[in-house]
C-alpha cells in the first residue's frame, strides 16, 4: 500500500464513520472530505469541483424537477386515485399500492412517487380504520424496488450508467436496467404483499399528515363544460365523501339558497359551498371539474404554476374588518380568497363578502409569486409548510407527451439524456407546470453536493490504485468461488454499505471496485456494474439507508428495529433473484 492510498483510505474511513454516525449532514461531510483530499494533494485544486458538472449530477437534478411537473399536471394523480379504495382487503390494498408505487417510480423519481402515494395510503388507512404502520413500509419498499427498473428511477442507476460511460466508453441506456430490475421488483413485491406486511407491528399512528389544519369554508364555481352540470347537489355527495369534503350549500346568481339544496340541479356559474381541508378541497374540485373565481385569469397553456396557501390574520392586518371584494384582491394581485376558517364555525356570508376578523385563517389561490406578494400586502402571516400545489389537470396529456418525447430523443441518440430532460423542464416552465422559484426549490441540493463532492474523491480512489487494491483483496478472499459467487459477495458487501450509507455514496465507491474485480477475474464488467446498481438501491434494513425509509418513519410510527423485520428477508430475496437474473441478461 502506497502513502497516497493510505491517506485516501484514512479519509474514506473518516467519511464513512461520519456518514454512519449521522449527526452531521452528509453533504457537509462529503464537502469536508473533498477539501481534505485536495489539501493532502490527492486531487488537483483545478479539478476539485469538476464533479458538479458531471452528467449524473445534472440528470438527478432534472429528474426531480420533471417529476414535480408531471405531478402538477395531474398525470400521476389520475393513476394514483384510480387504485385507492378503502374497502379493499389489506393484502389486496398493499399489492396494488406497491405495484403502482413501483410503476410510478420507474417513470418519476422514487422519492416523489412515495410522497404522492403516502398521502393516499394514510387517507385509505384512516377510512378503513386500520394502522398505517401495516401499509406504509410495504409502499416504501415497493417504490424502492420500482426505481431499479429504469435509468431515471433512482440515483444509483444514474451514477452507474454515467460511470460506465467514463470507464467503458458508453453509458447504460434508459431500459438496460429493466430486465433485472423488473424481475427483482416482481419477486420483492410478491413477498411484501403476501408475507412481509404480516411481520410489521400494528401500531397506532402518532403523526397526522395534515397536522392540525382547520377546516375551511370554500366557494367552488361550476365552470363551463363541467361534468357536474345537470347533476343534483345530492348526486355529488359520494364524490365529496370520498374526498372528505362536506357540501354545505349552493350559491346561485349571487345569493345563497336556503338549506343544503340537495335536489337542485347544478348550472354553469353556480357556486358550491364546501367545507374541508385545503388538499382535500383541491382534490374534490379537480374530480368534480370545478374552479375558483379568477381562474380564467390564470388559465391557458402558458399559465403560471398555481398554489394554495394558508395564512393567519393578525390584529393589525390590512384586511381586518374588510372583505376581499373591498380590497379588490383579485384585481390588484391576481389572487383569489378561496376560503376562510374561523375556529370551526360556519357562516352563510359569501366568502368574498365576509368581513375578516383577527385570528381567521385564509386560504388563498393564485400564482406562487403573486400569493407571496398578496400576503405581504394584506399583512397576513403565512403558515409554514402549509402550501398545496394546484394541479393543472388540463395539461396532463401534453406533459406526458413532452416527457415521452424527451425519453425518445435520448434513446434514439439524437441528444444526451441530460439535454433531453433539460428541454422537458424548459417546456414545463413555459406551460406553467413549474414556477421560477420552484425550479431551485425542487432540487435536492444535499444530494447534489454529496454527488458533486464524491465524484472527484472516487476518481482519486481509482487514480491512486485504491479501487484496484480493494478489488484484488476481494478476489483474494473469493479465490475458491466461481465468478457468480464473486458477484454475490460483491453485491452483499455493497448492499450492507447501502444500509448505513447514502445510496449515491455507496454506488460511487462500489462502481470502480466492481469493475476492478471483474477485470481481475477476467469477466465482463457489466454484470458487476448491474449488481452494484441493484445492491446500492436495496437498503431495507434501516431507516437511514434510503430517503424513502426515513420519510415514512414518523407517519408510520416506526422504530429503528422495525425495518429489519421485513427488510432482512427482502434483501435475501433480492440477492437470490438478482444474481441468476444478471447471469441470464448480462452473461459473464
Amino acid at each position: 500500500m502506497t502513502n497516497d492510498q493510505a491517506m485516501l483510505f484514512g479519509i474514506l474511513f473518516i467519511l464513512f464513520a461520519l456518514l454512519i454516525w449521522g449527526r452531521i449532514r452528509y453533504d457537509l461531510v462529503a464537502f469536508g472530505a473533498l477539501l481534505l483530499t485536495v489539501l493532502v494533494g490527492l486531487i488537483e485544486p483545478a479539478m476539485a469541483f469538476e464533479g458538479f458538472g458531471h452528467p449524473a449530477v445534472v440528470i438527478i437534478a432534472l429528474v426531480l424537477i420533471v417529476s414535480r411537473g408531471l405531478m402538477n399536471s395531474g398525470a400521476v394523480e389520475l393513476i394514483a386515485r384510480l387504485v385507492t379504495k378503502p374497502d379493499r382487503s389489506l393484502p389486496t390494498h398493499i399489492s396494488i399500492m406497491a405495484v403502482v408505487g413501483a410503476a410510478l417510480s420507474a417513470v418519476i423519481n422514487n422519492v416523489a412517487a412515495l410522497a404522492l402515494l403516502m398521502t393516499l395510503d394514510i387517507d385509505a388507512a384512516r377510512k378503513a380504520k386500520r394502522a398505517v404502520s401495516l401499509t406504509l413500509m410495504p409502499l416504501s419498499f415497493g417504490t424502492i424496488l420500482g426505481g431499479m427498473i429504469t435509468l431515471i428511477g433512482t440515483p444509483p442507476n444514474i451514477v452507474i450508467a454515467q460511470y460506465r460511460e467514463d470507464a467503458l466508453g458508453a453509458p447504460f441506456a434508459m431500459f438496460d436496467f429493466a430486465p433485472v430490475g423488473l424481475t427483482v421488483a416482481i419477486a420483492g413485491i410478491a413477498y411484501v404483499a403476501l408475507v412481509g406486511w404480516r411481520l410489521l407491528p400494528e401500531r397506532a399512528d402518532t403523526v397526522s399528515l395534515e397536522g392540525d389544519a382547520g377546516l375551511y369554508v370554500v366557494e367552488a364555481r361550476v365552470k363551463d363544460g363541467s361534468k357536474a352540470i345537470g347533476q343534483t347537489v345530492g348526486e355529488l355527495h359520494p364524490l365529496a365523501h370520498t374526498n372528505d369534503v362536506t357540501i354545505l350549500g349552493l350559491v346561485r346568481q349571487g345569493k345563497r339558497l336556503p338549506g343544503f339544496s340537495q335536489s337542485r340541479e347544478l348550472r354553469k356559474g353556480d357556486f358550491l359551498v364546501l367545507e374541508g381541508d385545503p388538499k382535500q378541497i383541491e382534490g374534490f374540485m379537480g374530480a368534480a371539474e370545478l374552479d375558483s373565481v379568477g381562474a380564467e385569469r390564470h388559465g391557458g397553456l402558458t399559465a403560471k404554476s398555481m398554489t394554495l396557501a394558508e395564512a393567519i390574520v393578525p390584529q393589525d392586518a390590512r384586511i381586518v374588518g374588510r372583505t376581499s371584494m373591498n380590497l379588490r384582491l383579485l384585481q390588484r394581485h391576481g389572487v383569489t380568497l378561496l376560503g376562510v376558517s374561523r375556529q370551526g364555525r360556519r357562516f352563510r356570508d359569501r366568502v368574498r363578502h365576509l368581513p375578516i376578523k383577527a385570528g381567521d385563517m385564509l386560504l388563498l389561490i393564485g400564482p406562487d409569486e403573486n400569493v407571496s406578494a398578496a400576503m405581504n400586502w394584506l399583512g397576513v402571516l403565512p403558515l409554514a409548510d402549509r402550501r398545496v400545489d394546484v394541479i393543472q389537470r388540463s395539461k396532463a396529456i401534453l406533459a406526458i407527451l413532452l416527457f415521452a418525447g424527451a425519453i425518445a430523443l435520448s434513446m434514439t441518440g439524437i441528444t444526451s439524456l441530460a439535454v433531453a430532460l433539460g428541454l422537458c423542464v424548459v417546456s414545463y416552465i413555459a406551460m406553467g407546470l413549474i414556477g421560477g422559484s420552484d425550479f431551485y426549490a425542487l432540487i435536492e441540493w444535499k444530494v447534489i453536493v454529496l454527488l458533486g463532492c464524491l465524484i472527484p474523491v472516487g476518481t482519486a480512489l481509482q487514480d491512486t490504485g485504491g479501487s484496484q487494491l480493494i478489488a484484488d483483496q476481494i478476489v483474494s478472499w473469493t479465490a475458491d468461488l466461481p465468478p457468480w459467487g464473486v458477484l454475490t459477495v460483491m453485491m452483499v458487501i455493497t448492499m450492507t454499505l447501502s444500509d448505513f450509507l447514502n445510496n449515491v455514496a455507496t454506488a460511487l465507491i462500489a462502481a470502480p471496485i466492481g469493475i476492478g474485480v471483474a477485470q481481475a477475474i477476467g469477466v465482463n464488467p457489466d454484470p458487476f456494474l448491474m449488481g452494484v446498481a441493484v445492491a446500492a438501491s436495496c437498503a431495507f434494513l434501516t431507516p437511514i439507508g434510503h430517503k424513502n425509509n426515513t420519510i415514512i418513519m414518523g407517519p408510520g410510527n416506526y422504530h429503528f428495529g422495525d425495518y429489519w423485520r421485513m427488510g432482512l428477508i427482502l434483501e435475501v430475496i433480492v440477492i437470490v433473484v438478482a444474481v441468476p437474473a444478471i447471469l441470464v441478461f448480462w452473461p459473464l
